[in-house]
């Protein structure tokens, strides 16, 4: 069986090692294990949520174009292509905004960091924040479910969007699917093996914090960088802990198991620092001067590049375009030409029926009203905890059965499994009072089709 996997890129800044070595590396491995269908894509419609440079968002689909490709992605053998090159994805993306609960929207991550942030500053709690960075889960939901990807590879801080891809498609499955699921359902791929990379101060490599080393700039630029690392002051001779040494843990990202050995070796019998550089350099170097070679050769030659991810496109819409017809018609959006004329009906008005009307007092707890026909008050249910206890029992009552209706006086309670969980109104008389709970019977008796 073919596992669909698919990994997109943000396309708002310059590759680094840390990049290289936590994502794009063994993306680019697992792509070549077999029963494997792999998806990769520059989310370049999500860096418009964060950045309004567009000088940098195009030179940086630019430079992670040609970083995975001079990292040995084959798009011969992946799909390999630009989000804005598919305009069924933002119609996909519209479909699904549509059935999108904004409750849960209300929950991601980044709206609520951004709200928090402005509360705690004194400002409106939506101050700078655009409708791009609220619906960005369902961008993503639409980018993963339009491929009906299998498994997505994400970091710990993006398993909610996969989750919320999850929930989307199960409510567009429920509204339009018919008995037939549109949409696979997403799992979110941690890999723990893969490398978390110190920057040149110890925390995690990252260009927000100016810690990073280069990637395929140039050797001096790598050199320089690792240079910058800080170490301890243990001088020459003195035994290091490797263990607790942010120059290993790049060493051994990028080593054999035998040369990180050895690496660990020399340090606990005191190699230098500037030696310990000297030979983080040389491994990294070894095994990126080809790619950083081919990676100048394609951006030299940005035609070519925009070959490569317009077939990359047009391999991508083979499956999109098809999908999304069917998504069209099972909305609603179908052309005229497959109506078949039929006798106009006229459909008999539904008469009206008691209903049930739930709602929240102001303590918090949950109450519900059964109405009749004409919109007098039956019922008016006692308090409830939560929500879901007040809708379990008023589904009971809707299913009919034997009531326990208990006089009291010139009104009446009803019983639930021992409990009471409602009240009718005072009445002037007991016929009236009779009469009310005939009509109660008769409105919890199910309706027939």
């Amino acid at each position: 069986m073919t596992t669909r996997i698919l990994t997109g890129i943000t396309t708002t800044g310059t590759p680094h090692l840390g990049n290289y070595a936590g994502a794009i590396r063994p993306a680019i491995l697992a792509s070549r294990e077999p029963g494997v269908d792999s998806f990769y894509f520059l989310a370049d419609y999500h860096a418009l949520i964060k950045c309004d440079d567009p000088q940098r968002i195009q030179r940086s689909r630019l430079e992670i174009a040609a970083t995975w490709l001079a990292g040995g992605l084959d798009p011969e053998r992946v799909t390999f292509y630009r989000q804005s090159d598919i305009p069924e994805i933002p119609e996909l993306t519209w479909l699904l905004t549509c059935v999108a609960a904004k409750g849960l929207l209300n929950r991601a991550h980044a709206y609520k960091a951004s709200v928090d942030k402005n509360v705690e500053n004194g400002e409106d709690p939506d101050a700078g924040i655009s409708m791009g960075l609220y619906s960005y889960p369902v961008l993503m939901a639409a980018d993963i479910l339009m491929f009906n990807a299998n498994k997505v590879p994400v970091g710990r801080d993006q398993i909610q969007h996969v989750e919320m891809a999850r929930d989307i498609g199960q409510r567009f499955n429920h509204l339009f699917g018919q008995g037939k699921e549109f949409f696979a359902m997403p799992e979110a791929l941690i890999e723990e093996s893969v490398a978390t990379l110190p920057g040149l101060d110890g925390r995690k490599m990252s260009k927000s914090y100016d810690n990073t080393i280069p990637l395929f700039t140039s050797a001096k630029d790598m050199k320089d960088a690792i240079s910058r690392i800080v170490t301890d002051s243990r001088a020459p001779g003195e035994a290091k802990d490797p263990d607790n040494a942010h120059l290993f843990t790049l060493f051994q990202a990028f080593a054999t198991p035998a040369q990180a050995d050895e690496f660990r070796s020399e340090l606990l019998q005191g190699l230098g620092w500037g030696e310990a550089k000297q030979r983080l350099f040389q491994l990294l170097d070894g095994q990126l001067s080809e790619p950083r070679e081919r990676y100048h050769q394609l951006i030299g030659r940005p035609a070519d590049l925009e070959d490569i991810l317009l077939a990359g496109a047009q391999k991508a819409r083979k499956v999109a375009t098809p999908f999304l017809e069917q998504l069209r018609e099972a909305v609603g959006l179908r052309s005229f030409r497959n109506i078949e004329q039929a006798p106009v009906q006229v459909k008999k008005k539904a008469a009206k029926t008691a209903r049930f009307v739930s709602f929240r007092e102001d303590d918090g707890s949950f109450r519900f009203r059964l109405l009749a026909a004409d919109g007098e008050q039956l019922l008016l249910s006692r308090n409830f905890a939560d929500g879901k206890t007040a809708g379990v029992v008023s589904k009971q009552l809707q299913q009919g059965g034997e009531l326990d209706v208990r006089h009291e006086g010139l009104g009446f309670s009803l019983w639930l499994e021992g409990e009471c969980v409602g009240d009718g109104p005072q009445f002037a008389d007991a016929a009236a009072r009779d009469a009310a709970i005939e009509t109660l019977r008769a409105a919890l008796v199910p309706q027939q089709d």
